[in-house]
Formats: C-alpha cells, sequence, structure tokens
C-alpha cells in the first residue's frame, strides 16, 4: 500500500485544493521536530455525522431540562467556522479582518442591511472581549447551530426561567462540555468508526516520510487513552507495512495534553505502561518510543534539546494549537484548514465568472472617476473659478447624465453576479476566508498566527519534508495596478 501510494504521488500536487500555503517563510529542512494534534489534524471527521451526534446528545440534556427543543434538528449549514457569537445581542456574525460586522443573523434569520448597519456601525468585534465567542474549530458547529435556534425560541417566550442571551449561550456552553465528559459520544464514534472517520490512507506515508528524513515526529493530542488508542489503530494501522501499528509513527506521543495549558504551565506527566491505560508517574527526560498522559511544552523542549523555531506544530485549532505555540513559544504554526479543499473547488469553477466580474467593476470605477472630474469642472463654472474645460455647462450635464445611465446599466449587471460571489460555499456566509472583497476576520486570524495552512496533513507528500515554502509578496494598495484610475 505504502509503494502505490508513493508512485501516486511522484506524480506532484493534483491541484491546488492539495496545496500548502505560506504566511511566513518557512524552511521545512531546518525544522527538526514537527508535532500534531489528532482530532481534524491527524485524523479527519465526517463533520455532518460527528457534529449531528454532538447535537443529539446536547439537545437530550436540554429536554431533560424541560426544554421544548423535541421539533429542533441539525442544519449543518446554519453556520461555518470562522463566525462569531455576539453573546450580548444573540447574534451570530462574520466580520472582516478589521472587526467590522458584514453579516448577520439574530436567532436562525439574517439582518437586513439597514438593522446590521444600525446595530454595529459603532461596534467592532473584538475577540478579547467576553462578549465575542469564536467558533474557531469544527467542533462548534452543533453549538453554534443549537444556539441560534435557541435565541428563536427565547425571543418567543416559550424557554424556562429569566435569562438573557448571554445567560443562554452560557448554559449551552455548559450542556455541550457534560455532552464531551459524559463520555457516549466518543463511545458511539468508537463503536461505529466507518460511519465518523473520513480515512486517509497518505497521513501514515507523510509522517513516515518525516521521519525518516531525521525528524522527530510527536503526537499531542487532549484525546484520552481509551479514545485515542481505537481511533489512532482505525485510522493508520491498515495502512503499515508489515506488524508496525500508529506507535511506531511517533517518536514521543502525549495523550491527554490538556492545551492550551501544555504550551504555558509545567504539568506533570505521566507514562503509559500497558496496554489497559495502566499509569505511572514520569521524573526526567521523555523517552522516545513511549506514550505519556500530561506533561508540558517544556519538558517536550527539555527532552529533544530543541528549541522555538526548530519545531513545528500541526493543528486545526487557531487559539489552542497555533496561537498559543505561536505566541507564548515561538514554535513554528501549520493549520489544518479541512474546508480549504471545497473553498478552492468553488472558486476556481467560479473563476470565469469572477473575471467578469472584475471586468466590470474596472468599467464602473473608470465611468465613475470620469464623472468625479467632469463635476468637479461643472463645479468650477459654475462658481467661477479655477481652470476651465472645453465644454459649456449643457454640454458637462448631458456627458454625466450617460456616465450615470450608464453606471445604472453596470450595476444592474453586476449585482446578480456579486450575489452569486457572496454565496459560494456557504449561501448564508458566503466563502470562508473573505469577506465580498476583504478578508474575513478568521483569515485575519490565520495569517496571523498560522505560518502555514492547507487542508489536510497527506499535502505535506506533496513538498517533502525538506521543501523550503517561500511567502509570496504580500500587496499593497498603492501596489502597481492598484492606483484608482
Amino acid at each position: 500500500m505504502i509503494e502505490s501510494t508513493n508512485q501516486r504521488i511522484a506524480g506532484g500536487l493534483p491541484d491546488r485544493s492539495r496545496g500548502i500555503y505560506c504566511n511566513r517563510t518557512l524552511n521545512l529542512n531546518a525544522v527538526r521536530a514537527i508535532g500534531y494534534d489528532m482530532d481534524y489534524t491527524l485524523i479527519h471527521y465526517r463533520m455532518n455525522s460527528w457534529e449531528e451526534c454532538a447535537y443529539g446528545y446536547i439537545k437530550e440534556r436540554l429536554q431533560l431540562d424541560g426544554w421544548p427543543v423535541d421539533e429542533l434538528a441539525f442544519d449543518p449549514g446554519l453556520v461555518i467556522r470562522g463566525l462569531i457569537i455576539d453573546t450580548e445581542l444573540g447574534n451570530v456574525v462574520k466580520a472582516n479582518r478589521f472587526g467590522y460586522v458584514k453579516r448577520a443573523f439574530h436567532g436562525t434569520q439574517p439582518l437586513d442591511f439597514e438593522t446590521q448597519r444600525r446595530i454595529y456601525q459603532r461596534i467592532l468585534v473584538d475577540l478579547n472581549s467576553s462578549r465575542w465567542a469564536f467558533l474557531n474549530t469544527l467542533f462548534s458547529i452543533s453549538e453554534a447551530c443549537l444556539y441560534m435556534q435557541l435565541v428563536d425560541l427565547l425571543d418567543k417566550g416559550r424557554l424556562p426561567g429569566c435569562m438573557g442571551y448571554g445567560d443562554l449561550y452560557r448554559l449551552v456552553r455548559r450542556r455541550v462540555d457534560e455532552t464531551h465528559m459524559e463520555g457516549r459520544l466518543k463511545a458511539e464514534i468508537i463503536a461505529d468508526p466507518e460511519r465518523f472517520v473520513d480515512l486517509d490512507e497518505n497521513v501514515p506515508l507523510t509522517l513516515l516520510d518525516q521521519k525518516e528524513a531525521g525528524k522527530k515526529v510527536l503526537l499531542i493530542t487532549n484525546s484520552e487513552w481509551d479514545y485515542a488508542v481505537p481511533m489512532l489503530s482505525y485510522s493508520f494501522d491498515r495502512f503499515l507495512p508489515g506488524c508496525s501499528t500508529w506507535r511506531d509513527l511517533f517518536d514521543i506521543a502525549i495523550i491527554g495534553a490538556r492545551k492550551p495549558d501544555f504550551f504555558s504551565h509545567p504539568m506533570p506527566a505521566f507514562e503509559v505502561v500497558t496496554e489497559d491505560g495502566l499509569l505511572r508517574e514520569h521524573r526526567g527526560r521523555l523517552k522516545s518510543g513511549h506514550v505519556y498522559i500530561g506533561g508540558n511544552a517544556g519538558l517536550v523542549e527539555e527532552s529533544l534539546g530543541l528549541k522555538g523555531e526548530e519545531l513545528l506544530y500541526v493543528g486545526d485549532h487557531i487559539f489552542v494549537d497555533v496561537n498559543v505555540s505561536k505566541s507564548i513559544l515561538r514554535w513554528r504554526t501549520a493549520l489544518i484548514v479541512r474546508e480549504l479543499e471545497d473553498e478552492i473547488a468553488s472558486l476556481e469553477a467560479f473563476e470565469e465568472k469572477q473575471a467578469e466580474l472584475s471586468r466590470m467593476m474596472n468599467r464602473k470605477e473608470q465611468i465613475e472617476a470620469a464623472c468625479a472630474g467632469l463635476r468637479l469642472e461643472l463645479q468650477r463654472m459654475k462658481r467661477d473659478y479655477g481652470p476651465k474645460g472645453s465644454l459649456d455647462v449643457p454640454e458637462l450635464e448631458q456627458a454625466m447624465a450617460k456616465m450615470h445611465n450608464h453606471i445604472q446599466e453596470l450595476d444592474e449587471r453586476i449585482a446578480p453576479l456579486a450575489r452569486l460571489a457572496g454565496t459560494l460555499v456557504n449561501p448564508n456566509w458566503g466563502p470562508l476566508m473573505r469577506t465580498g472583497i476583504d478578508k474575513s476576520h478568521l483569515a485575519r486570524q490565520i495569517e496571523r498566527y498560522a505560518d502555514i495552512y492547507t487542508g489536510r496533513v497527506s499535502n505535506f507528500l506533496y513538498v517533502t519534508p525538506f521543501a523550503f515554502l517561500r511567502s509570496s509578496r504580500g500587496s499593497l494598495p498603492h501596489d502597481s495596478g492598484q492606483i484608482l484610475r
């Protein structure tokens, strides 16, 4: 299996959706250790199946509380990763990179433009404020979907007790945590992994390539032993040669890491000494080939004799994985954005229409600029100051009227394409990484904290463990081609 896969990979990058995208130049050859998260990083889940199951368990808890949620159903298209819950107003918003709200829903209903502008024209999204809850992982989808539906019920006065939108969010958040702590959800996944896991046979080969290239390969996951072992065995063992297992892929495996505290607190480590998870307190450096519970990033660095930029950490959670490891330890960071493949495919399919839209927008800008020039000329003539042109007042007014008509015609052709562009990927929210022509708040977070990002771990096969990944020259408004004409 490994050999045939390698031959197929040798053909090169299949398409842009499998690319690795670079925010900051990264020399993989200089990276001496690579750590991996597990869930939605090494193991890809079928998001709709996982989140629908999670939604069902959360809903069940609310039913036990006596809440009227029987008719609610999971709607995977209602939200996307990167949205932000305004817990003060019960809204879910999509903001641009500067924090300006560009789309908003109250409950499950979109806010019209005027209402949205009235509410948010003087409010910027600040993720440091407790008012805003950032949906920074695919595990947030079921939680946000249910919250939006419950806001509708709260507005109708159908929920018990006296609560505000913030109280409602905190209650849903508690029920989510209780669902995960209870263990039934993960037990259901372990019992039927085929229903939930999207297998990728190339992930083990990716790790083997990196390991054989002399890099230390690490597993650092918050998942506990009883869940991680069967999931890793299901996902990897079948694709490994001989009697190898998932444990042979990692120089050091850390389960139950308790990120983000793992990166900032000196928590103790326990070695797993039997297959049923018996633990023994560990002192000293971590040993190659062993599995541990807990521990901390400082101990990893000490054990490997490495620091900072010599380590790369790969995960799917913007805060827990890439933000904290980057901010505190200056590790290099890679973010797995599973939705990227669908996003790139949608954008590529829209390229011809996007080119047409861009041409019309450029033409509109040119006419607007010319019209503005005529307006200024008319102003000078009427008020008798400054240089005068060759046209008289009636001729200027006639020329401006023609331009306004042309702009209106262009607007009528632009509008449907612009609306279509805004519904790519998701009809409610549009693309993950953009809000109109600007970057989304999610894209800004990725740009800030992830040195590189890609759709899946196996995309590293196409660049090899020795690649020099160079970031592109960033564009600025005053760059060539950006000037207003």
